[in-house]
């Protein structure tokens, strides 16, 4: 019970939310709809790759 218990997962902060099962794809849905407009910011590069 005590390893089987997703609220104690929560508390611990091994999960983000515990959701209820009819509520699985629509949070699935918002997570994926947030991913696809991420835009992901690369820093300049330090150092080209030089002629070898």
């Amino acid at each position: 019970e005590r390893l089987l218990n997703p609220y104690v997962a929560a508390e611990r902060g091994y999960v983000d939310a515990v959701i209820a099962p009819a509520d699985t794809r629509t949070e699935v849905l918002a997570a994926l709809d947030m991913l696809s407009s991420k835009r992901e910011k690369f820093p300049k590069r330090k150092h080209d790759n030089g002629p070898l």
